[in-house]
């Protein structure tokens, strides 16, 4: 054997290690990145504490995706992830359930609590005389 086939050898097989750590470093990787995202669907905390909470006007129209609502709530300062909420919408119970209107909502409200909010009945309350 020449030692240009052994050095086309080792760097042969240098290369392939290489490739290999690649590949594991990105799996690794994309699976960290994929439980911090499941992970903070199911308990991901309000924007704000209740001492530093904001309100915030929305508008919610009957033709708007979960992805338009997250995208809305984002850019109010509502949510931190568009994509996030639209997830935690979809794997709720309230996924098409939101009604349009006008909401307030509040940055101390957790995407579940502004969920209740955009999906209840109306409550109208009636004076009754005696």
């Amino acid at each position: 054997m020449n030692a240009s086939k052994v050095v086309m050898k080792i760097i042969s097989i240098s290369f392939s290690i290489l490739v290999t750590i690649l590949i594991v470093l990105c799996l690794y990787q994309g699976g960290r990145m994929a439980y911090d995202f499941g992970y903070r669907v199911f308990t991901e905390q309000a924007v704000d504490t209740e001492e530093n909470a904001k309100e915030k006007v929305v508008q919610i129209s009957s033709d708007m995706s979960a992805r338009d609502i997250g995208a809305l709530l984002e850019k109010k300062g509502l949510v931190r992830s568009a994509d996030l909420f639209a997830v935690q919408l979809k794997l709720s119970s309230y996924s098409k359930k939101i009604k349009a209107g006008v909401y307030t909502l509040s940055t101390s409200m957790t995407a579940k609590d502004m969920m209740q909010v955009m999906s209840a009945d109306e409550v109208t309350e009636t004076e009754t005389e005696e």
